[in-house]
């Protein structure tokens, strides 16, 4: 080792003691751990969120007031200029973050480099920033993530431990940039880790806290969009906000099946395609751009002017188309930047327009748009990323509003179950498919239960003789393992270890598992 190496290793070291960390038990470590990701990835979002606004300033504010053919190249440029940093400068920044994120989590033990970092500010602050329609949430998470694994490597955190710190970081990030912890915490569980072990709940939540707590220091505590007041005027609304959960699942659904032909197509395309084709997509941003300017950057001012009714039902709906055919140009010629945004527009957009026509038509009378832009934010959410538990409490999180928990939960769980029927693939996980990568997703882990061994044993009377036992509701991958080295295990009961329930072979399991014989010989 080095004796520079020696030094920073001293430092370190005197440091921790300083702060009595070397003291404290390994929960304590990981849980102060946890509060000062939270401070970090917040004061990271924060300049993260600072940088997008100073640009979005500089280039479609300042500049396109004097000069209109600035809002025509802006988003081209930004967009060229940020596939250069993140393919040239920082490659390992390339991506949303949230598959990224868990591919670090799932194959390198949590590391994220530092370079990592800085490509993902630097890159989406200027696609952002420059106008392209993306958002900065799942950057957000990544970069989270990517200060968690720097702070574990610093305090040379152990190897289990480096794997539970970058789900902290990532809920800290996400949790910062909605301006909701409760939301970065139900995402980051459910889609992140695709677990609901509470293992790391703790920590999470500590991490995600913090961060918010550190960004309301700067930014204010004011919510990420200003919501009106919402009332539910007539019980038959609930109809209509079933109607939005329709109208978002399939939409949903068609928006992850365009995005899935289009990577394919254009993964067949020379590597000219890297530089050019986010000059076009930017280029027709641009376009699009001219006649709704809203559409451009993630959107939030848009979201906030139209919830405050400065839009009526037919503009909603443009915008709302159009914030759709931007997104899928932008996000499939692989354009910096995350997904979280658009989905929130889209979604709101379109429910307001749908709450327009019912405030007009529904012959039982209707709440004003603005209530249905609010439900309908969640259903493409739900739709697209299949995370109906975080779409739920992020719409609750931000309206501060009990009443409107009913019409959301109709709303977003049809929009779900919808889309999960026309598609059955998850986004996060087609686009990790695509990339030839098998992440775990918490969907599957709802819809596809293992089999367990009760499934396949055969009932048998008789006493419990020496040998190898099981009990019924363990896996049968778990029994697998037994098998391979006993041909004939006996199944017992857990609140009788005496009482046999019945027998299990590898015969039994193949035939559970629908086997042939001619397999099961080969096997």
């Amino acid at each position: 080792m080095s004796s520079t190496a020696v030094n920073t290793e001293a430092a370190r070291r005197r440091w921790a003691e300083s702060l009595g960390f070397l003291a404290l038990s390994e929960t304590q470590r990981f849980l102060l751990l946890a509060l000062l990701i939270g401070m970090f990835s917040g004061l990271l979002v924060v300049l993260f969120h600072i940088a997008i606004e100073v640009l979005s300033w500089s280039s479609l504010g300042a500049l396109a007031g004097r000069f209109h053919f600035v809002r025509l190249l802006s988003p081209a440029v930004g967009a060229v200029l940020a596939v250069f940093v993140v393919r040239k400068l920082f490659p390992l920044a390339r991506g949303s973050g949230v598959n990224q994120t868990k591919i670090a989590i799932y194959s390198s033990d949590g590391y994220v480099s530092s370079s990592t970092i800085f490509g993902k500010f630097i890159g989406c602050a200027i696609s952002i920033g420059s106008g392209n329609s993306l958002g900065p949430e799942d950057p957000s998470l990544q970069m989270g993530a990517g200060v968690a694994s720097y702070i574990g490597r610093f305090f040379h955190l152990p190897r289990n431990s480096m794997r539970l710190i970058a789900p902290v970081g990532a809920a800290a990030g996400i949790a910062a940039a909605f301006n909701t912890p409760i939301t970065g915490v139900l995402f980051v569980m459910e889609e992140v880790l695709a677990d609901w072990s509470a293992t790391a709940v703790g920590s999470i939540v500590i991490a995600a806290v913090s961060a918010v707590v550190t960004m309301r220091a700067f930014l204010g505590n004011d919510p990420l969009f200003r919501i009106p007041s919402f009332e539910l005027t007539h019980a038959s609304e609930l109809a209509v906000y079933a109607g939005i959960g329709v109208v978002g699942g399939v939409l949903s659904a068609l928006f992850i099946s365009v995005i899935e032909e289009m990577k394919k197509r254009i993964d067949r395309i020379p590597s000219w395609r890297h530089y050019a084709l986010p000059a076009i997509a930017g280029f027709l941003t641009g376009v699009v751009g001219l006649w709704f300017p809203e559409v451009m950057g993630a959107g939030y001012e848009a979201i906030n002017s139209a919830l405050h009714g400065q839009f009526v039902w037919e503009v909603l709906l443009y915008l709302g188309l159009a914030k759709l055919l931007v997104t899928l140009l932008a996000f499939t010629a692989e354009t910096p930047g995350g997904m979280f945004a658009p989905a929130l527009f889209t979604g709101a957009m379109v429910g307001g327009a749908l709450g327009g026509l019912a405030h007009r038509f529904w012959p039982f009378g209707a709440a004003p748009p603005e209530a249905f832009m609010l439900v309908g934010m969640g259903t493409f959410f739900a739709g697209v990323f299949r995370a109906p538990i975080t779409s739920i409490f992020m719409i609750f999180e931000v309206s501060a509003s009990y009443v409107i928990i009913l019409p959301v939960m109709i709303a977003n769980i049809t929009a779900y179950l919808i889309s999960r029927a026309l598609h059955p693939l998850p986004f996060f996980k087609m686009l990790a498919q695509l990339e030839g990568v098998n992440l775990p997703s918490a969907e599957e882990k709802r819809t596809l239960q293992p089999m367990r061994v009760e499934d396949a044993m055969q009932a048998s009377t008789g006493e419990v003789e020496p040998g190898v036992k099981l009990f019924p509701d363990e896996t049968l991958d778990a029994a697998m393992r037994l098998l391979a080295i006993n041909p004939r295990i006996q199944v017992v009961s857990r609140l009788h270890a005496d009482l046999l329930l019945g027998t299990l072979t590898l015969d039994d399991v193949h035939k559970a598992y629908g086997v042939s014989e001619r397999q099961e010989a080969r096997i």
